[in-house]
């Protein structure tokens, strides 16, 4: 992803639109341990000019990897304001613009910049940081009988199948924003974040489950049936490059609970939490709230009939 942006929009934007005082009070709501003193190596108290503090603020964000951050924090004071005060903030339509230009897509809804995905399709959205939490949606996804599909059947169909499989998964999360975070042989993990995050993963789930029930009957080369178990939570999610980091995740352990302790072959199992925060006509397709065995954690399902034994 292209990441050289013409910054001297967001200087002349920050110092002809701004107090210095303001202009640090922005950049800490981005950055809460921003210290403008630290930075520049000016005396604590000594007067900086508005064309210096901009200059530093903004070589500061793209530094630390946060210019995209400071950016949304700009948009959010504009169109919300700040402490009950509206700012406007002059030339803020050409950060926006060079944002876009360096591949960038912006998602209304949560008021995030994302990569194009027209252009490019990373893990990271082409923009988290190691460590950076934000709240997510999970959809976890496992093939059922795995073993026995594997050795039952000649690889070259299996693969193949599983090749069919991959691609309705991948259209699936990635045309709702989200990104496959892990692929194994049995099992996949998908995770959103952009827009109305955990209804798009439970749209997702459902897509797979439908289209998978129309695959079996029409399509399916094997002797048996791919029959899945998803299951969809949302939490917090501290993002990491590390696969194994992630899976110890409390956000990711709880999906993979539910998947393996309350889905059922051909079934969307969503949490409780999850579910009680969506509209009741999407409610109505899942069933009344049941409880996991052996635990207190409560979920909806929604099945499909099996498409062949």
């Amino acid at each position: 992803m292209n990441a050289g942006f013409a910054t001297r929009f967001c200087r002349k934007c920050l110092y002809s639109s701004l107090s210095v005082e303001n202009m640090v009070r922005f950049a800490k709501m981005t950055h809460p341990e921003y210290d403008i003193y630290e930075s520049s190596g000016y005396p604590k108290g000594h007067p900086i000019g508005g064309q210096d503090a901009a200059d530093r603020i903004v070589a500061d964000m793209v530094q630390l990897g946060l210019y995209l951050d400071f950016v949304e924090t700009l948009i959010k004071v504009e169109n919300k304001g700040y402490m009950g005060r509206r700012y406007a903030l002059r030339g803020l339509d050409d950060i926006i613009g060079d944002v876009l230009q360096a591949g960038y897509s912006f998602d209304n809804a949560t008021g995030q910049f994302f990569e194009d995905q027209s252009q490019q399709i990373t893990r990271n959205w082409g923009r988290l940081l190691e460590n950076d939490e934000r709240k997510m949606a999970v959809l976890r996804l496992d093939i059922v009988g795995n073993t026995a599909i594997v050795k039952d059947n000649p690889k070259t169909l299996v693969d193949k199948t599983y090749s069919d499989l991959r691609e309705v998964v991948d259209g699936a999360v990635v045309s709702r924003l989200g990104r496959l975070w892990t692929w194994e042989g049995d099992g996949a993990l998908g995770v959103f974040m952009l827009g109305d995050y955990s209804r798009l993963a439970i749209f997702a789930g459902m897509e797979i489950i439908n289209k998978m029930f129309m695959f079996n009957k029409i399509k399916n080369p094997l002797n048996t049936s791919i029959k899945l178990r998803i299951a969809v939570h949302s939490g917090n999610l501290i993002y990491s490059e590390s696969e194994t980091q992630t899976l110890k995740a409390d956000t990711i352990k709880k999906v993979v609970t539910l998947e393996s302790k309350a889905a059922v072959p051909n079934s969307l199992v969503v949490s409780e939490s999850l579910a009680m925060s969506q509209d009741q006509s999407l409610l109505n397709i899942f069933s009344e709230s049941k409880t996991v065995s052996g635990s207190a954690d409560k979920y909806r399902i929604y099945q499909v009939s099996q498409a062949r034994d």
